[in-house]
């Protein structure tokens, strides 16, 4: 995988935005907190235990329970708070140096003593180590760190950076045993050294077992004595039969639209319910703007005016998402409706016809609509299909559409042989630069050869730069204007967040929500 792509859209279940809490999971107390160990089915796979290459949800979802940050997010929160640190600042009116004060007494689950040295041998080695399928694409801005003494960790960047805390609060902020790892290669035996709630027993193909970390010093409160995590590696129909047959207590990625509007039609007394959370993943078509097609506005514009999420999310995804109309997902400070301003809701074909005309381009627009269900679900080609006939139903393309596995699929976007391609994000941080820099700045994740100088050269630097994340909004409101004129990609829609569980399952409001983190602590069991 790339290491620019973080684009992690699985079953529609995984994402993270939308909604009330709703089901058995959200009750809390009573005999739920009696330390019972929790096992959860999931359909992803944790590619990674060593944080200097994990850049995928299963492998986060591992990262921040089994490792401490400088900071993490609250349940239910935004900012990040400290959780390694006891305080952490910039020092500066630039917002280029961040200083962090470590907490007393840290320790890592070996017994091993947490120190700055930790710190910023962590950081250092995911750099030197770059990994392909790594974070270290998101600390362009990070110049050199510094340890004064042995709590105090010192953050120098080369550009000003706001939301440099929200990236050290992410998984990629990963604190690792500097006398357990190597500076410059990464561990390959399935093992990890982290000082969070949680440590790693064991860890193989079907399952990973974590038992609470008696060294753990942080604000979180385990309401368990562990949690096993199985793996159904894709396989919905599995995860399902586990959980409706009392094999899983929870099954949190992966189910499929279809199984989640069955299980909410089920009967009280099935011992089962859904619970939905808030969620920002997103999903979008994404357009090689030097292909000879869809490198045409007017093709992209068609498209633009062609699209009719509703059918699709109805027909696709029964009402398991939401339709999206600009880069910036509803929920996240900043987010408008470009899209919607700019090409409406419903297919015009009068309109389209009119995009086509102006860029002068007569008969059927021949097209492939590229897919992978390997890594963005077992929808996702119904989902292209789905849209393929839309566009074939105007009388104005002759789309179809092509499905490859997830590694040649990679490959084939990077030697620019597709013209149009599904691409999914679940973001680091819940910030509106999370949707945008990585996106459209400079060497960004999409290899789709966009470039609009505006948004990098004043837009991104602009908004990373503003402590006020407030006094953003008419910026991004900009930048995702200009997306929406020049179409580098369209949006299709914005995932709600599910978790199944079994009715003695308790804490699921605290795993849901828009920060991107599953807190194994909070699931209690009774």
């Amino acid at each position: 995988m790339n290491k620019r792509i973080q684009w992690q859209v699985l079953p529609i279940v995984a994402g993270l935005a939308s909604g009330l809490l709703t089901g058995c999971g959200t009750e809390s107390g009573g005999s739920g907190s009696d330390g019972s160990s929790v096992v959860m089915g999931m359909s992803d796979d944790v590619l990674a235990t060593d944080p200097a290459s994990g850049y995928d949800p299963g492998s986060w979802l591992l990262f921040n329970n089994v490792f401490q940050s400088l900071l993490s997010f609250p349940k239910g929160g935004t900012e990040p708070e400290p959780d390694a640190a006891k305080s952490c600042e910039f020092t500066d009116t630039k917002t280029r140096v961040y200083e962090c004060t470590l907490k007393d007494g840290l320790k890592f689950s070996n017994g091993d003593s947490l120190t700055s040295e930790d710190v910023k041998f962590s950081f250092d080695r995911m750099l030197k180590i770059n990994d392909d399928a790594g974070p270290a694409i998101m600390f362009p801005m990070l110049d050199k760190v510094e340890t004064p003494d042995e709590k105090t960790v010192v953050f120098r960047l080369n550009t000003p950076d706001a939301t440099f805390p929200s990236k050290i609060a992410s998984g990629a902020g990963s604190i690792v045993d500097h006398a357990q790892y190597d500076a410059d290669g990464l561990r390959e035996d399935g093992k990890a050294f982290g000082s969070g709630p949680y440590q790693l027993d064991s860890f193989d193909d079907d399952q990973a077992v974590f038992s609470v970390n008696e060294n753990y010093k942080g604000t979180a409160e385990p309401q368990n004595s562990g949690v096993t995590l199985k793996f159904f590696h894709g396989d919905q129909a599995a995860l399902k039969t586990a959980l409706t047959g009392d094999k899983v207590d929870l099954a949190y990625r992966g189910l499929s639209a279809g199984d989640i509007a069955d299980i909410e039609k089920a009967s009280p007394d099935s011992g089962v319910e859904v619970v939905e959370g808030t969620s920002a993943e997103v999903q979008h078509l994404v357009f090689n703007m030097n292909d000879p097609v869809t490198g045409r506005l007017g093709v992209r514009k068609a498209m633009a005016y062609l699209l009719d999420r509703e059918a699709l999310i109805h027909d696709v995804y029964q009402g398991t998402a939401t339709p999206l109309y600009s880069i910036i997902p509803a929920g996240i400070a900043g987010h408008n409706t470009a899209f919607f301003d700019t090409y409406g809701a419903q297919p015009s074909k009068a309109k389209a016809a009119a995009a086509l005309d102006d860029e002068g381009i007569t008969g059927k627009v021949k097209l492939t609509l590229w897919s992978t269900p390997s890594r963005y679900g077992p929808a996702t080609d119904q989902e292209l299909k789905t849209i393929a006939r839309q566009l074939n139903a105007s009388g104005l393309f002759d789309a179809d559409v092509k499905s490859v596995a997830f590694d040649q699929y990679e490959k084939d976007i990077a030697a620019g042989k597709y013209g149009v391609y599904v691409k999914g994000w679940v973001p680091d941080y819940p910030d509106a630069d999370n949707f945008t820099a990585p996106f459209f700045g400079k060497g960004n994740v999409l290899d789709n050869n966009y470039s609009n100088n505006k948004i990098t050269g004043s837009l991104i630097p602009e908004t990373a730069a503003q402590p006020d994340r407030a006094a953003t909004d008419e910026h991004f409101g900009t930048l995702q204007n200009l997306v929406a004129e020049d179409v580098p990609v369209l949006p299709v829609w914005q995932a709600k967040q599910y978790a199944v569980v079994r009715d003695d399952v308790y804490g699921l409001e605290y795993c849901l929500d828009a920060s991107t983190v599953f807190r194994f602590w909070e699931l209690s069991k009774g």
